[in-house]
């Protein structure tokens, strides 16, 4: 556990290094989206707006593949401009980015984050997982963020996680126009609990310490230990036999409200108890194009309140 920190802060002191020693650069507000499906993102490209079907041109993205525990390739991305295709379906072998036909709240996030700050230049690192939740025994075929779950190999969501950081921070050039670029921690966007409220109530009766000492590592990843993080309350589409699809559902919801009246830089995210969906599990459209928007709104207010 201490060696991922280590690797972690190793980095970030040898790309600041790296920019001490350029005549000129260029700061970047960098996001961090993270999470299972419903941050992946099930929207259709087909079906979004029309300010938000091109690529945003002066916004970034690395998106680190999502894989499951113990397997390969976990968190492999490169930098591109940002554009409709990084949802579900979405891969990334680290020299090329398969796009999708769905997208999540990155797209609509960006967009009202550009809107709340013009003069800045804005850049999002992506990696979330389908069904995975952050408590082991929760994690099924999809994965766990708990960082001393080992499975098999070592390797879980939180690895992954590094792994995409670590390749995105490692990039000089992100936007490939000659000028070093200094990517500055901006926020924690959390999409997730589902998974966890899927069990036990025991299980999900752990989603408070979990949760809080999931974000603690993020943030120290990011070398920021106040960074602002802004989660969003899972909700249930009542689409199932027995009417609710995540029978503890409520309790990984009062952990999440718990978390964001505790913690004095965390906000969390309500509307999406309105949205429709999909499916049993995934909102529609329209719920990710206004689910990315309420993330900036939180974020915006958070940013505000601290300063």
């Amino acid at each position: 556990m201490k060696n991922k920190c280590y690797i972690m802060i190793a980095i970030s002191i040898s790309q600041l290094t790296l920019f001490g020693q350029q005549p000129r650069a260029d700061t970047i507000q960098l996001f961090y989206l993270g999470g299972q499906s419903n941050m992946d993102g099930y929207g259709y490209n087909s079906e979004l707006p029309g300010e938000l079907r091109k690529p945003q041109d002066n916004i970034w993205i690395f998106h680190g593949n999502p894989v499951g525990d113990d397997q390969p390739g976990g968190g492999l991305g490169i930098w591109e401009v940002l554009q409709p295709g990084h949802g579900a379906g979405f891969s990334s072998d680290g020299k090329s980015n398969s796009l999708s036909d769905r997208f999540g709240v990155e797209l609509s996030f960006a967009k009202r984050m550009e809107e709340l700050h013009p003069n800045e230049k804005i850049a999002i690192i992506k990696y979330s997982r389908g069904g995975s939740s952050i408590d082991s025994l929760a994690a099924g075929r999809f994965g766990s963020w708990e960082a001393d779950y080992t499975g098999t190999t070592g390797l879980n969501q939180y690895d992954y996680f590094l792994q995409t950081v670590r390749g995105a921070m490692g990039v000089d050039d992100i936007d490939g126009d000659g000028t070093p670029d200094i990517l500055v921690p901006a926020g924690i966007i959390w999409m997730q609990g589902e998974s966890d409220g899927a069990y036990s109530e025991e299980l999900a009766m752990r989603y408070y310490t979990n949760l809080k000492r999931l974000m603690d590592l993020l943030r120290a990843s990011f070398l920021t230990d106040d960074l602002p993080v802004v989660i969003g309350k899972i909700s249930d589409s009542w689409n199932d036999d027995d009417g609710k699809v995540w029978d503890r559902g409520e309790l990984v919801q009062y952990a999440q409200e718990k978390y964001a009246r505790t913690d004095a830089a965390a906000a969390i995210v309500r509307t999406t108890r309105y949205y429709k969906y999909s499916d049993p599990w995934h909102y529609d459209s329209e719920g990710y194009v206004d689910l990315g928007k309420q993330f900036a709104e939180a974020l915006q207010q958070l940013r505000n309140s601290n300063h």
